[in-house]
């Protein structure tokens, strides 16, 4: 049955018609910039694998950018079973959650009415609830929200209230200021995984959203052996604050409440026009090569972005993440979509403490993959092949191998004295292993 999707991007708080997605389903859907869009040299194209043109893109582009901004994995497929659709038609996803998308991107179906824009206060059952119940709870609110986050993790959009600590879930397409992730639902103390991992990565220099555990009691009962509280994975919730949100000091308000305005982004994956589900490099796909390229043509400081993602880079090898793919590093344009700047690092975890993890780098280094046999002189040789001077990269594997141990253990003590018991163990197993 045809389709007429609007396609908007708000810039410096205003959103823009830039162009329509129309066709009979997911498989024949083409995008095509508005033509006042088009023919605006003010306005920027809204992905780099989308330069602007009068004639449509084909399906397989479309669906590489538009079939970026939704979930995967098995929150995908709860998503679609609650709608009532295939989870292979991302169409039919898109136009349900589009309202309030990763990024500035808003979908807009003119014949359907959402509900107003709006914030519902949530109550501490609620949250405890999103903790305990894991993937139903957070699809529930996903639906509710008409809101869309890429990745395959359970996660909800909700709204943060700093001067009264209150959450709030938005409705229709009001914008969310965090993002909530469940534990228990992935792996065992991966919320404590990530925030000692994000925390050292930070002390080391390297830029991160803020974020933080939001515990929701301790149901155990459980103390440890110095009276700290020990939360379990269903108390404990990992929170990021959404970068690409901002308050302006004349925000408009919704119930009180200021809202934030939106910053437009986009992963690798879409800024490269690379399928979702290519995401983890294979041989001769050279992804490090083009990221850096497109960094290098497309920032608005480039050497520094360039030298940030070669930290990012090198601490992920260090702390042993493997699941550093392409949709784990975006790009971050500024509200009026004028210059783009490399995003804050998020999404790192030590996957190689799980005995389910691989050892197989989602990047290459060096063309190889494999975590064991990659040393410093791989990243010598691979910013040699890249034209930077390897001076550079020694200076900055150097500096941050020489600080990690002491920068993770710091952090794990901080952590466990917030509650978060398994923190120096995990510390260890990452220094054991790496």
């Amino acid at each position: 049955m045809p389709f007429l999707l609007h396609v908007q991007i708000e810039i410096d708080g205003s959103f823009v018609e830039a162009g329509t997605i129309t066709g009979n389903d997911s498989r024949d859907a083409v995008f095509t910039y508005d033509s006042a869009y088009a023919e605006n040299p003010l306005l920027r194209p809204v992905s780099l694998s989308f330069p602007k043109q009068a004639s449509s893109f084909s399906p397989a582009a479309t669906r590489n950018f538009f079939e970026g901004l939704l979930p995967e994995g098995f929150t995908r497929r709860f998503i679609a079973k609650t709608l009532h659709a295939d989870s292979s038609d991302y169409i039919s996803i898109l136009r349900e959650l589009g309202g309030e998308c990763i990024g500035a991107i808003k979908i807009v179906d003119k014949t359907r009415e959402l509900p107003a824009a709006g914030y519902r206060r949530l109550t501490a059952d609620d949250i405890l609830a999103l903790a305990a119940e894991g993937a139903t709870r957070s699809v529930d609110l996903v639906v509710k929200s008409h809101l869309s986050l890429a990745g395959a993790s359970g996660k909800a959009g909700l709204y943060y209230d700093e001067p009264t600590k209150t959450w709030y879930q938005p409705t229709g397409d009001a914008p969310s200021t965090h993002i909530v992730k469940q534990s228990h639902i992935r792996l065992a103390n991966i919320v404590t995984n990530e925030q000692l991992c994000l925390q050292t990565a930070k002390k080391l220099g390297i830029t991160i959203p803020s974020a933080f555990i939001l515990t929701t009691g301790d149901p155990a009962g459980r103390k440890d052996t110095v009276g700290l509280p020990a939360f379990d994975d269903s108390s404990v919730l990992f929170v990021t604050g959404r970068y690409d949100r901002y308050f302006p000091s004349n925000a408009q308000s919704i119930e009180g409440l200021p809202v934030p305005r939106r910053l437009h982004q986009e992963d690798f994956a879409q800024a490269l026009g690379i399928p979702a589900e290519e995401k983890y490099e294979k041989p001769g796909n050279d992804y490090l090569q083009k990221i850096f390229r497109c960094i290098l043509t497309n920032s608005a400081n480039p050497m520094a972005d360039a030298l940030e993602l070669w930290r990012i880079c090198i601490f992920n090898y260090l702390v042993g993440n493997t699941d550093n793919h392409i949709k784990n590093i975006s790009l971050l344009y500024s509200g009026d979509m004028r210059s783009i700047r490399l995003a804050p690092a998020y999404d790192i975890v030590s996957t190689v403490v799980y005995p389910s993890g691989t050892e197989e780098m989602s990047l290459s280094i060096n063309k190889k993959t494999d975590i064991n046999t990659i040393s410093k002189e791989d990243y010598l040789a691979e910013a040699k092949r890249l034209g930077m001077g390897r001076g550079f990269i020694s200076d900055i594997f150097d500096e941050l191998s020489e600080g990690f141990r002491s920068a993770l253990l710091s952090t794990s003590e901080e952590l466990e004295a917030e509650g978060l018991t398994a923190a120096p163990a995990l510390a260890e197993k990452i220094l054991s292993i790496r």
